[in-house]
Protein backbone atom coordinates (compact mmCIF):
# COMPACT_ATOMS: atom_id res chain seq x y z
CA UNK A 1 0.00 0.00 0.00
CA UNK A 2 2.48 2.42 0.77
CA UNK A 3 5.73 1.76 -2.35
CA UNK A 4 6.48 4.98 -3.63
CA UNK A 5 8.16 3.54 -6.43
CA UNK A 6 5.03 2.46 -7.71
CA UNK A 7 4.13 4.23 -10.75
CA UNK A 8 0.68 6.03 -10.73
CA UNK A 9 -1.09 8.07 -13.20
CA UNK A 10 -2.05 10.69 -10.02
CA UNK A 11 -0.09 13.67 -10.20
CA UNK A 12 2.39 14.41 -7.53
CA UNK A 13 0.74 17.11 -6.05
CA UNK A 14 -2.20 14.98 -5.19
CA UNK A 15 -0.24 11.91 -4.10
CA UNK A 16 1.86 13.62 -1.41
CA UNK A 17 -1.07 15.16 1.00
CA UNK A 18 -2.87 11.22 0.83
CA UNK A 19 0.37 9.53 1.45
CA UNK A 20 0.03 11.88 4.43
CA UNK A 21 -3.50 11.26 5.37
CA UNK A 22 -2.38 7.35 5.35
CA UNK A 23 0.68 7.86 7.70
CA UNK A 24 -1.34 9.91 10.24
CA UNK A 25 -4.19 7.38 9.80
CA UNK A 26 -1.37 4.54 10.69
CA UNK A 27 0.14 6.59 13.35
CA UNK A 28 -3.52 6.64 15.27
CA UNK A 29 -4.48 3.47 14.43
CA UNK A 30 -0.79 2.08 16.14
CA UNK A 31 -1.54 4.62 19.05
CA UNK A 32 -5.00 3.26 20.14
CA UNK A 33 -3.64 -0.23 19.64
CA UNK A 34 -0.52 0.46 22.56
CA UNK A 35 -2.79 2.18 24.37
CA UNK A 36 -5.39 -0.94 24.21
CA UNK A 37 -2.42 -3.18 25.12
CA UNK A 38 -0.98 -1.27 28.04
CA UNK A 39 -4.66 -1.38 29.16
CA UNK A 40 -4.55 -4.62 28.99
CA UNK A 41 -1.04 -4.90 30.41
CA UNK A 42 -2.28 -2.55 33.59
CA UNK A 43 -5.44 -4.51 33.77
CA UNK A 44 -3.53 -7.89 34.18
CA UNK A 45 -1.45 -6.40 36.70
CA UNK A 46 -4.20 -5.05 38.71
CA UNK A 47 -6.13 -8.33 38.31
CA UNK A 48 -2.63 -10.24 39.52
CA UNK A 49 -2.32 -7.91 42.41
CA UNK A 50 -5.91 -8.48 43.65
CA UNK A 51 -5.88 -12.51 43.00
CA UNK A 52 -2.88 -11.84 45.65
CA UNK A 53 -4.76 -10.54 48.19
CA UNK A 54 -7.59 -11.98 47.61
CA UNK A 55 -5.23 -15.45 48.66
CA UNK A 56 -4.26 -13.77 51.40
CA UNK A 57 -7.69 -12.84 52.83
CA UNK A 58 -8.75 -16.76 52.52
CA UNK A 59 -5.98 -17.71 54.81
CA UNK A 60 -6.00 -14.59 56.98
CA UNK A 61 -9.77 -13.89 57.63
CA UNK A 62 -11.81 -16.83 56.30
CA UNK A 63 -9.58 -19.67 57.76
CA UNK A 64 -9.95 -18.63 60.52
CA UNK A 65 -13.29 -17.97 61.09
CA UNK A 66 -14.06 -21.34 59.28
CA UNK A 67 -11.78 -22.91 62.00
CA UNK A 68 -14.01 -21.31 64.33
CA UNK A 69 -16.68 -23.07 63.10
CA UNK A 70 -15.07 -26.61 63.19
CA UNK A 71 -13.82 -26.83 59.22
CA UNK A 72 -10.49 -28.40 59.46
CA UNK A 73 -7.83 -27.54 57.32
CA UNK A 74 -8.27 -30.26 54.97
CA UNK A 75 -11.67 -29.29 53.91
CA UNK A 76 -10.03 -25.59 53.51
CA UNK A 77 -7.83 -26.42 50.98
CA UNK A 78 -9.79 -28.47 49.43
CA UNK A 79 -12.47 -26.25 49.20
CA UNK A 80 -10.06 -23.52 47.51
CA UNK A 81 -8.09 -25.76 45.60
CA UNK A 82 -7.12 -23.87 42.20
CA UNK A 83 -10.05 -21.53 43.01
CA UNK A 84 -9.49 -17.93 41.45
CA UNK A 85 -11.71 -14.62 41.62
CA UNK A 86 -14.67 -14.88 39.24
CA UNK A 87 -14.61 -11.42 37.63
CA UNK A 88 -17.69 -11.78 35.52
CA UNK A 89 -20.01 -11.97 38.48
CA UNK A 90 -22.40 -8.69 39.14
CA UNK A 91 -21.82 -6.04 41.90
CA UNK A 92 -18.14 -6.73 42.38
CA UNK A 93 -16.14 -3.38 44.32
CA UNK A 94 -12.42 -4.93 43.66
CA UNK A 95 -9.87 -3.17 46.36
CA UNK A 96 -9.59 0.38 46.27
CA UNK A 97 -12.59 0.77 44.51
CA UNK A 98 -16.07 2.86 45.12
CA UNK A 99 -18.91 1.03 44.54
CA UNK A 100 -20.47 3.33 41.15
CA UNK A 101 -24.01 4.16 41.03
CA UNK A 102 -24.91 5.15 37.04
CA UNK A 103 -26.27 8.51 36.58
CA UNK A 104 -28.51 7.12 33.94
CA UNK A 105 -29.84 3.48 32.56
CA UNK A 106 -29.25 2.42 28.85
CA UNK A 107 -31.50 -0.27 29.03
CA UNK A 108 -35.32 -0.83 30.47
CA UNK A 109 -34.81 -2.99 33.84
CA UNK A 110 -38.35 -4.12 33.75
CA UNK A 111 -41.66 -4.53 31.86
CA UNK A 112 -44.95 -5.53 32.12
CA UNK A 113 -45.82 -7.65 35.02
CA UNK A 114 -47.45 -9.91 32.65
CA UNK A 115 -43.73 -10.93 31.21
CA UNK A 116 -43.45 -12.74 33.98
CA UNK A 117 -46.24 -15.53 33.18
CA UNK A 118 -45.26 -16.04 29.53
CA UNK A 119 -46.90 -18.93 27.67
CA UNK A 120 -43.50 -21.14 27.81
CA UNK A 121 -42.79 -20.94 31.09
CA UNK A 122 -46.17 -21.18 33.08
CA UNK A 123 -47.46 -24.78 30.42
CA UNK A 124 -43.94 -26.00 31.14
CA UNK A 125 -43.51 -25.57 34.68
CA UNK A 126 -47.69 -27.39 34.78
CA UNK A 127 -46.67 -29.95 32.64
CA UNK A 128 -43.62 -31.49 34.10
CA UNK A 129 -45.15 -30.28 37.60
CA UNK A 130 -48.25 -32.81 37.10
CA UNK A 131 -45.82 -35.64 36.04
CA UNK A 132 -43.73 -35.34 38.99
CA UNK A 133 -46.80 -35.13 40.92
CA UNK A 134 -47.55 -39.03 39.90
CA UNK A 135 -44.02 -39.83 40.07
CA UNK A 136 -43.40 -38.57 43.81
CA UNK A 137 -47.06 -38.97 44.93
CA UNK A 138 -45.74 -41.29 48.13
CA UNK A 139 -43.46 -38.45 49.29
CA UNK A 140 -45.35 -35.20 48.37
CA UNK A 141 -48.33 -36.88 50.52
CA UNK A 142 -45.49 -37.46 53.57
CA UNK A 143 -44.70 -33.92 53.82
CA UNK A 144 -47.56 -32.54 53.35
CA UNK A 145 -49.00 -34.42 56.14
CA UNK A 146 -46.16 -33.45 58.32
CA UNK A 147 -46.03 -30.16 57.29
CA UNK A 148 -49.76 -28.69 56.07
CA UNK A 149 -47.95 -27.19 53.10
CA UNK A 150 -49.44 -28.67 50.28
CA UNK A 151 -47.31 -31.02 47.58
CA UNK A 152 -48.67 -28.40 44.64
CA UNK A 153 -47.14 -26.10 46.08
CA UNK A 154 -43.91 -27.62 46.77
CA UNK A 155 -44.09 -28.98 43.17
CA UNK A 156 -44.30 -25.22 41.88
CA UNK A 157 -41.04 -24.44 43.63
CA UNK A 158 -39.23 -27.06 42.71
CA UNK A 159 -40.16 -26.05 39.37
CA UNK A 160 -39.49 -22.28 39.39
CA UNK A 161 -36.09 -23.17 40.92
CA UNK A 162 -34.67 -25.61 38.93
CA UNK A 163 -36.76 -27.16 36.58
CA UNK A 164 -37.60 -29.66 38.93
CA UNK A 165 -34.04 -30.61 38.90
CA UNK A 166 -33.48 -30.48 34.95
CA UNK A 167 -31.46 -26.93 34.77
CA UNK A 168 -28.12 -27.23 35.05
CA UNK A 169 -26.16 -26.16 38.17
CA UNK A 170 -22.96 -24.84 36.98
CA UNK A 171 -21.16 -22.48 39.18
CA UNK A 172 -18.17 -23.57 41.05
CA UNK A 173 -20.16 -22.67 44.74
CA UNK A 174 -16.57 -21.67 46.36
CA UNK A 175 -15.56 -19.58 43.53
CA UNK A 176 -18.68 -17.69 43.73
CA UNK A 177 -19.01 -17.14 47.15
CA UNK A 178 -15.65 -16.39 48.10
CA UNK A 179 -15.17 -13.62 44.85
CA UNK A 180 -18.54 -11.95 46.37
CA UNK A 181 -17.03 -12.11 50.48
CA UNK A 182 -14.19 -10.86 48.81
CA UNK A 183 -15.18 -7.64 46.55
CA UNK A 184 -19.19 -7.42 46.39
CA UNK A 185 -21.29 -4.69 47.77
CA UNK A 186 -22.85 -7.25 50.13
CA UNK A 187 -19.68 -8.69 51.42
CA UNK A 188 -20.41 -9.07 55.03
CA UNK A 189 -23.70 -10.90 54.35
CA UNK A 190 -21.36 -13.46 51.63
CA UNK A 191 -18.89 -13.97 54.14
CA UNK A 192 -21.51 -15.70 56.86
CA UNK A 193 -22.68 -17.96 53.24
CA UNK A 194 -19.02 -18.69 52.23
CA UNK A 195 -18.26 -20.06 56.01
CA UNK A 196 -21.66 -21.96 56.18
CA UNK A 197 -20.73 -23.86 52.76
CA UNK A 198 -17.02 -24.63 54.33
CA UNK A 199 -19.18 -26.18 57.45
CA UNK A 200 -21.47 -27.99 54.37
CA UNK A 201 -18.45 -29.41 52.76
CA UNK A 202 -17.01 -30.59 56.25
CA UNK A 203 -20.15 -32.86 57.43
CA UNK A 204 -19.33 -34.65 54.04
CA UNK A 205 -22.88 -34.01 52.43
CA UNK A 206 -20.63 -33.97 48.97
CA UNK A 207 -17.08 -33.36 48.19
CA UNK A 208 -16.16 -29.59 48.56
CA UNK A 209 -15.07 -29.52 44.56
CA UNK A 210 -17.94 -30.62 43.56
CA UNK A 211 -20.72 -28.50 45.10
CA UNK A 212 -22.26 -26.51 42.58
CA UNK A 213 -24.05 -23.35 42.53
CA UNK A 214 -26.03 -20.94 40.92
CA UNK A 215 -23.85 -17.11 40.07
CA UNK A 216 -25.71 -15.87 43.61
CA UNK A 217 -24.04 -18.70 45.51
CA UNK A 218 -27.39 -20.80 45.89
CA UNK A 219 -27.37 -24.30 46.07
CA UNK A 220 -29.11 -27.28 44.80
CA UNK A 221 -32.51 -28.22 42.97
CA UNK A 222 -34.23 -25.83 45.36
CA UNK A 223 -31.69 -22.95 45.36
CA UNK A 224 -30.19 -23.01 48.94
CA UNK A 225 -28.21 -20.47 50.17
CA UNK A 226 -25.57 -22.33 52.43
CA UNK A 227 -27.41 -21.29 55.66
CA UNK A 228 -30.35 -22.28 54.64
CA UNK A 229 -29.26 -25.54 53.73
CA UNK A 230 -27.90 -26.11 57.06
CA UNK A 231 -30.99 -25.06 58.87
CA UNK A 232 -33.48 -26.61 56.19
CA UNK A 233 -32.32 -29.25 54.38
CA UNK A 234 -33.76 -32.37 55.26
CA UNK A 235 -33.76 -36.01 54.63
CA UNK A 236 -36.10 -37.33 52.50
CA UNK A 237 -35.84 -40.71 51.13
CA UNK A 238 -34.03 -41.98 54.83
CA UNK A 239 -30.59 -43.16 53.77
CA UNK A 240 -29.70 -40.65 56.57
CA UNK A 241 -28.24 -37.91 54.04
CA UNK A 242 -29.78 -34.36 52.73
CA UNK A 243 -29.18 -34.64 49.44
CA UNK A 244 -30.86 -31.24 47.55
CA UNK A 245 -28.31 -32.24 44.35
CA UNK A 246 -29.20 -35.21 43.35
CA UNK A 247 -32.52 -36.69 45.55
CA UNK A 248 -35.96 -35.50 44.26
CA UNK A 249 -37.43 -36.79 47.78
CA UNK A 250 -34.82 -34.73 49.45
CA UNK A 251 -35.36 -31.07 47.63
CA UNK A 252 -39.25 -32.22 48.11
CA UNK A 253 -38.75 -32.55 52.18
CA UNK A 254 -36.29 -29.82 52.47
CA UNK A 255 -38.78 -27.20 50.06
CA UNK A 256 -41.73 -27.93 52.36
CA UNK A 257 -39.68 -27.83 55.53
CA UNK A 258 -38.68 -23.94 54.52
CA UNK A 259 -41.86 -22.89 54.36
CA UNK A 260 -43.38 -24.83 57.65
CA UNK A 261 -40.89 -23.20 59.67
CA UNK A 262 -41.55 -19.86 58.11
CA UNK A 263 -45.25 -20.33 59.18
CA UNK A 264 -47.14 -21.53 56.54
CA UNK A 265 -50.66 -21.94 57.79
CA UNK A 266 -52.25 -25.22 57.54
CA UNK A 267 -55.81 -25.92 55.42
CA UNK A 268 -55.79 -22.20 53.92
CA UNK A 269 -54.88 -21.46 50.92
CA UNK A 270 -52.56 -19.10 48.96
CA UNK A 271 -54.77 -16.69 47.77
CA UNK A 272 -57.61 -16.21 44.65
CA UNK A 273 -57.95 -14.11 41.75
CA UNK A 274 -60.81 -11.30 42.22
CA UNK A 275 -62.40 -8.41 40.30
CA UNK A 276 -62.32 -5.02 42.25
CA UNK A 277 -64.81 -2.58 41.62
CA UNK A 278 -63.51 0.98 41.01
CA UNK A 279 -64.91 2.45 43.96
CA UNK A 280 -62.30 -0.23 45.73
CA UNK A 281 -59.29 1.81 45.98
CA UNK A 282 -55.84 -0.06 44.46
CA UNK A 283 -53.86 1.74 47.49
CA UNK A 284 -55.65 -0.26 50.04
CA UNK A 285 -52.86 -3.20 48.49
CA UNK A 286 -50.59 -4.20 51.51
CA UNK A 287 -49.56 -7.27 54.45
CA UNK A 288 -50.12 -4.27 56.50
CA UNK A 289 -53.68 -3.80 55.15
CA UNK A 290 -55.75 -6.76 55.88
CA UNK A 291 -58.87 -7.56 56.95
CA UNK A 292 -61.62 -10.79 57.17
CA UNK A 293 -61.98 -11.94 53.63
CA UNK A 294 -65.71 -11.66 54.51
CA UNK A 295 -65.47 -7.77 54.79
CA UNK A 296 -63.41 -7.48 51.56
CA UNK A 297 -66.41 -9.38 50.21
CA UNK A 298 -69.14 -6.70 52.01
CA UNK A 299 -66.53 -4.07 49.99
CA UNK A 300 -68.11 -6.12 46.67
CA UNK A 301 -64.53 -7.97 45.96
CA UNK A 302 -65.94 -11.45 44.24
CA UNK A 303 -63.82 -14.56 42.98
CA UNK A 304 -63.25 -14.15 38.91
CA UNK A 305 -64.58 -17.89 38.83
CA UNK A 306 -67.59 -16.71 40.07
CA UNK A 307 -67.60 -19.56 42.82
CA UNK A 308 -67.88 -18.38 46.54
CA UNK A 309 -64.62 -18.09 48.89
CA UNK A 310 -64.50 -21.40 50.70
CA UNK A 311 -66.52 -21.11 54.21
CA UNK A 312 -63.42 -21.91 56.21
CA UNK A 313 -61.54 -18.88 54.44
CA UNK A 314 -64.15 -16.14 54.66
CA UNK A 315 -63.13 -15.23 58.74
CA UNK A 316 -59.48 -15.44 57.72
CA UNK A 317 -57.66 -12.67 57.13
CA UNK A 318 -57.14 -11.34 53.53
CA UNK A 319 -54.54 -8.92 51.60
CA UNK A 320 -54.93 -7.01 48.52
CA UNK A 321 -52.76 -7.50 46.19
CA UNK A 322 -52.57 -5.67 42.82
CA UNK A 323 -49.01 -6.48 41.04
CA UNK A 324 -49.66 -4.15 38.33
CA UNK A 325 -52.19 -1.86 39.75
CA UNK A 326 -55.36 -1.26 37.57
CA UNK A 327 -53.36 -2.33 34.74
CA UNK A 328 -53.44 -6.53 35.52
CA UNK A 329 -55.55 -9.05 37.41
CA UNK A 330 -56.03 -8.29 40.90
CA UNK A 331 -56.08 -10.93 44.29
CA UNK A 332 -57.38 -11.60 47.95
CA UNK A 333 -53.95 -13.58 49.19
CA UNK A 334 -53.49 -15.13 52.43
CA UNK A 335 -50.43 -15.49 55.08
CA UNK A 336 -49.50 -17.96 53.25
CA UNK A 337 -48.74 -15.82 49.79
CA UNK A 338 -45.77 -14.03 52.01
CA UNK A 339 -44.68 -17.03 53.54
CA UNK A 340 -44.00 -17.97 50.11
CA UNK A 341 -42.20 -14.66 49.63
CA UNK A 342 -40.19 -15.88 52.53
CA UNK A 343 -38.26 -17.92 49.94
CA UNK A 344 -38.23 -15.16 47.19
CA UNK A 345 -38.73 -11.67 47.98
CA UNK A 346 -40.60 -11.15 44.49
CA UNK A 347 -44.78 -10.62 44.62
CA UNK A 348 -44.49 -12.19 41.44
CA UNK A 349 -42.47 -14.85 41.87
CA UNK A 350 -44.83 -15.90 44.77
CA UNK A 351 -47.88 -15.30 42.36
CA UNK A 352 -46.56 -17.74 39.88
CA UNK A 353 -45.56 -20.45 42.85
CA UNK A 354 -49.35 -20.13 43.85
CA UNK A 355 -50.91 -20.25 40.48
CA UNK A 356 -48.41 -23.13 38.67
CA UNK A 357 -49.34 -25.17 41.29
CA UNK A 358 -53.56 -24.34 41.23
CA UNK A 359 -52.49 -25.46 37.42
CA UNK A 360 -50.89 -29.02 38.51
CA UNK A 361 -53.28 -29.81 41.09
CA UNK A 362 -56.77 -28.26 39.58
CA UNK A 363 -55.96 -27.80 35.92
CA UNK A 364 -57.13 -24.16 36.41
CA UNK A 365 -56.36 -21.60 33.08
CA UNK A 366 -54.97 -18.20 32.59
CA UNK A 367 -55.81 -15.08 34.58
CA UNK A 368 -58.81 -13.94 33.72
CA UNK A 369 -57.35 -10.52 34.54
CA UNK A 370 -55.14 -8.88 31.50
CA UNK A 371 -52.09 -7.81 31.59
CA UNK A 372 -51.72 -4.07 30.71
CA UNK A 373 -48.83 -2.90 28.51
CA UNK A 374 -47.52 -0.61 31.11
CA UNK A 375 -43.66 -0.91 32.08
CA UNK A 376 -40.54 -0.56 30.35
CA UNK A 377 -39.40 2.64 32.13
CA UNK A 378 -35.71 2.63 33.50
CA UNK A 379 -35.44 1.96 36.84
CA UNK A 380 -33.50 5.60 37.06
CA UNK A 381 -36.92 6.65 35.58
CA UNK A 382 -39.27 4.79 38.36
CA UNK A 383 -36.07 6.17 41.56
CA UNK A 384 -36.15 9.58 40.88
CA UNK A 385 -40.68 9.03 41.43
CA UNK A 386 -40.20 7.15 44.24
CA UNK A 387 -37.91 10.20 45.93
CA UNK A 388 -40.19 12.51 45.08
CA UNK A 389 -42.82 10.24 46.86
CA UNK A 390 -40.61 10.18 49.76
CA UNK A 391 -40.49 14.09 49.46
CA UNK A 392 -44.06 13.97 49.39
CA UNK A 393 -44.14 11.96 52.63
CA UNK A 394 -44.93 8.76 51.24
CA UNK A 395 -43.16 5.45 52.38
CA UNK A 396 -42.09 3.81 48.75
CA UNK A 397 -39.71 1.06 50.69
CA UNK A 398 -36.87 2.42 49.38
CA UNK A 399 -35.76 4.03 45.87
CA UNK A 400 -34.82 0.93 44.49
CA UNK A 401 -36.54 1.59 40.83
CA UNK A 402 -39.04 -1.51 41.41
CA UNK A 403 -42.45 -0.82 41.82
CA UNK A 404 -43.31 -2.69 44.93
CA UNK A 405 -46.53 -2.73 46.95
CA UNK A 406 -44.85 0.83 48.71
CA UNK A 407 -44.71 2.02 45.40
CA UNK A 408 -47.98 0.84 44.57
CA UNK A 409 -49.74 1.89 46.57
CA UNK A 410 -48.39 5.26 47.23
CA UNK A 411 -48.85 6.16 43.81
CA UNK A 412 -52.47 5.52 44.06
CA UNK A 413 -52.60 7.65 47.25
CA UNK A 414 -50.65 10.41 45.42
CA UNK A 415 -53.08 10.14 42.68
CA UNK A 416 -56.08 10.25 45.09
CA UNK A 417 -54.53 13.68 46.52
CA UNK A 418 -54.60 15.17 43.12
CA UNK A 419 -58.54 13.97 42.38
CA UNK A 420 -57.56 11.76 39.73
CA UNK A 421 -58.51 7.68 39.75
CA UNK A 422 -55.86 6.03 40.99
CA UNK A 423 -53.95 3.45 38.59
CA UNK A 424 -51.10 2.59 41.50
CA UNK A 425 -48.54 1.49 39.12
CA UNK A 426 -46.00 3.96 37.77
CA UNK A 427 -45.80 4.84 33.93
CA UNK A 428 -44.13 7.66 31.56
CA UNK A 429 -45.81 11.13 32.28
CA UNK A 430 -45.91 10.89 36.16
CA UNK A 431 -42.55 11.59 36.33
CA UNK A 432 -42.95 15.12 34.64
CA UNK A 433 -46.02 15.64 37.07
CA UNK A 434 -44.39 14.48 39.96
CA UNK A 435 -40.60 16.14 39.33
CA UNK A 436 -41.10 19.49 37.42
Amino acid sequence: MFNLGHQRETPVVDTLPEQGRMFTLMRTILAVMCFNLLSHTASAQDHAEVERQFQAWLQDVIWPKAQAKGVSRETMEQAFAGVTLNWKLPDLVPPGQKTKTPKTQKQAEFGSPGRYFNAGSVQGATAVGRKMATRHSATLASVERETGVPGRIVLAIWGRESGYGQVPIRHDAFRVLSTKAFMSTRAEYFTGELIAALQIAESGYLPARGMKSSWAGALGQPQFMPSNFLTYARDGNGDGRADIWGSPADTIASIGHYLDQHGWVSNRDWGFEVSVPANVSCSLEGPDQGRPIHKWEEMGIRRVSGRPFPAHERDGEGFLMMPAGRHGPAFLVTPNFYVLKEYNKSDLYALFVGHVGDRIQYGVGDFAGQWGKVGGLYRSDVAIMQRALEELGHDVGGADGLPGFKTRRSIGRWQQSLGLAPTCFPDAGMKADLVP
